[in-house]
């Protein structure tokens, strides 16, 4: 059977250095979370949030508008976060009721502030190697891929998805490490002769078991994005666990769902807003801007503080 990554663990491990940090420098770090409705799949990932916050030392600030927020509330709530100094990173909390463009409100994210990793100008830098906050997912599986020893340069990547989210950013994370990166997407022809090339296989596209034994080969990373619900109603990811574990043996590597990617996408959260609270004190990104925010905004704000 395959080698077990295990999110939890290198997690727990990178939000502890976090907090060893933040405690010893005596940082006055925070988050503010912006969420726009009452989806409850949304409060629960906020709430997680929460959680790894209190555990590394940030405050972290919520604010909620209701779901029949405007684009242009949205917006301007986002406007005046960027100018709270107190404020080092903001996360708009998807996805949005319909009506609200996730572009343009990502778009109006600081580019100091942009933790979440996003933005056109963020992802530009990524493309040509430049410093930057980096998305927070597919940064989490890079350290995945890291943690297990294998070497990204000169391997077969392939990656299953193309989102701006995961699939885009993640190709050019492993680009940037030297890997022959191939994207997968809907209209690949013959999936499984691409993917059984790979030493390093991502899927991120959100289909219960597509990734099946046949289709990877003996030693490969196998990086399962994917959070689904089978026909069980229990979560599982892209990937059919037991069948590719068993395929790729005691030489290859594989992320269970739960409990492999989800948490590092957090802990990469927390490792964006640290940097940023780093980036705006330094003598070349100081942050500037009033603390006030829009008295017209239909916000609630709570703070949470170890």
């Amino acid at each position: 059977m395959a080698n077990i990554l295990d999110g939890n663990a290198l997690a727990k491990q990178i939000k502890e250095q976090i907090a060893e940090q933040i405690a010893r420098d005596k940082l006055e770090v925070s988050l503010a979370v912006v969420l726009v409705g009452d989806d409850p799949a949304s409060r629960i990932y906020v709430n997680h949030k929460k959680r790894d916050c209190e555990q590394c030392g940030i405050t972290s600030h919520e604010y909620i508008l209701p779901a029949e927020a405007t684009q242009a509330q949205v917006i301007e709530l986002v406007q005046a976060l960027n100018g709270d100094d107190e404020v080092n990173g903001v996360l708009i909390q998807q996805p949005f009721p319909m009506g609200i463009d996730v572009v343009a409100v990502n778009e109006a994210v600081s580019a100091f502030k942009d933790v979440d990793g996003f933005r056109a100008e963020t992802v530009g830098r990524l493309a040509i190697g430049a410093e930057t906050f980096k998305s927070c997912t597919p940064a989490g599986v890079m350290e995945l891929i890291k943690s297990t020893g294998v070497q990204i340069s000169g391997k077969e990547c392939v990656v299953v998805g193309r989102s701006n989210i995961v699939g885009k950013p993640m190709a050019l994370m492993l680009l940037n490490e030297s890997g022959t990166v191939t994207v997968c997407h809907s209209r690949t022809r013959d999936l499984a002769e691409v993917t059984r090339r790979a030493d390093i296989l991502v899927s991120a596209v959100g289909v219960a078991n597509l990734i099946t034994a046949d289709m990877v080969k003996e030693g490969a990373v196998v990086i399962d994005v994917g959070m689904n619900r089978g026909g069980d109603g229990k979560l599982c990811g892209d990937v059919e666990f037991a069948a590719v574990s068993a395929k790729i043996g005691d030489s290859g590597w594989i992320t269970p769902v739960p409990g492999g990617v989800g948490p590092m996408t957090r802990a990469m959260l927390m490792s964006n807003t640290l940097a940023a609270f780093r980036m705006q004190r330094s003598s070349s990104g100081v942050c500037q801007g009033s603390r006030a925010l829009p008295d017209d905004a239909e916000g609630e704000r709570s703070s949470h503080r170890v």
